[in-house]
């Protein structure tokens, strides 16, 4: 990122600085039972360490910004994109998205970051949490509109957050999901109930994340309480169908281009349903079947994402969509695969961002 005055300075508040270092960052290993593969499939053993090839050092002509979108320099996740950034001899820059400054006027989009014109930025990798989707969607877009590549699009983006709207498209393009409704009429429960294949349902929140707002009800009467609950709250919700030979288990696929980077089955502790890694959940690695590849790699295209956490439950038929993140942390891939994520993830940005530009230079580009 160049700078007004063209210098470049220190910020005690962890804005990451041209040419300072961090120590370097491991990922942790997650520690998992062993589970059956999906069919088809077994678990291969594999490194716990990251593994990365030998790369040749860039030049200085050569040397690209990367942007990361972070409320948090600490988080593992972005750690590790700036530790890829640098391994590939780029320069990384971690913005913190709520400090991004949106200026407009005719025709002259710009950008400042405390008070520092942001210019020079190659590419953009966002990480936009869900509790600031609506301004990370706005700086995501005004990053677009100075030209600057962005890995994840604000409409791609924006639709993975809805959680209905997810599903829809993906329903819509023939992937098997599982039943869902969603409704505002509360004299009959029963029949919302018999839709998603009756007792026991899933009911969850349209904007939850990490398993947060995910709840299941055994009876009648705790679906009522909680939907009436979180209607007079104001909130969308839906209701889901109960996959029970998933047996409290799902599929994590991260995809990035037209891959599958890296992929783990996900097991509920103990006395939860929910295999989020951040509610406890075991991870471990496993070998997709291609169904399941393919189905993982439409559904990031379908809702356009190049950076995409896709999670499926394995049901008798095959895979059955459950949700997908634009913003998947991948501390537990990462720990369970012995796979480099985070340089996949940058090798795919700075691609990307070439691409854009030889279509800029092309004629009539």
């Amino acid at each position: 990122m160049r700078i007004a005055n063209g210098t470049h300075s220190a910020r005690p508040d962890g804005w990451y600085v041209l040419g300072s270092r961090a120590p370097p960052m491991s990922p942790r290993k997650v520690k998992s039972k062993k589970a059956p593969a999906p069919p088809g499939s077994q678990a291969p053993e594999r490194p716990t360490r990251v593994a990365r090839a030998p790369r040749a050092k860039k030049t200085v002509a050569e040397k690209k910004t990367v942007a990361i979108l972070s409320r948090k320099r600490s988080l593992y996740s972005t750690r590790r994109l700036v530790q890829a950034v640098k391994e590939r001899g780029h320069r990384p820059l971690v913005f913190d998205t709520l400090r991004c400054c949106l200026l407009l006027a005719k025709g002259k989009p710009r950008m400042t970051y405390r008070g520092v014109e942001v210019r020079g930025v190659d590419v953009v990798v966002p990480r936009i949490g869900a509790s600031i989707t609506a301004y990370g969607l706005a700086v995501v877009n005004h990053f677009e509109m100075m030209g600057v590549p962005v890995l994840n699009p604000p409409t791609s983006i924006a639709r993975s957050r809805d959680k209905l709207r997810a599903l829809q498209f993906l329903a819509a393009s023939g992937l098997d999901i599982p039943r869902t409704v969603m409704a505002h009429d509360r004299s009959n429960v029963r029949r919302l109930v018999d839709e998603v294949g009756g007792l026991p349902v899933i009911i969850k929140l349209i904007k939850g994340t990490q398993g947060v707002g995910v709840m299941i009800a055994h009876t009648l009467p705790e679906v009522q309480t909680i939907l009436d609950t979180f209607w007079d709250l104001g909130q969308e919700i839906v209701l889901q169908e109960f996959v029970a030979e998933s047996e409290g288990r799902d599929v994590r696929a991260l995809v990035v281009g037209e891959r599958v980077v890296g992929a783990m089955r996900r097991k509920a502790k103990k006395g939860e349903f929910r295999s989020n890694i951040h509610r406890g959940g075991e991870g471990q690695a496993i070998e997709l079947p291609e169904s399941y590849v393919e189905a993982a790699v439409k559904a990031a295209r379908i809702i356009g994402l190049e950076v995409a956490g896709v999670d499926m439950l394995e049901g008798h038929a095959g895979p059955r969509l459950m949700e997908i993140n634009s913003s998947p942390g991948f501390e537990g891939l990462e720990g369970a695969t012995g796979q480099d994520i985070a340089g996949a993830i940058i090798d795919h940005a700075l691609a990307y961002a070439e691409a854009r530009a030889g279509r800029l230079r092309a004629p009539g580009g």
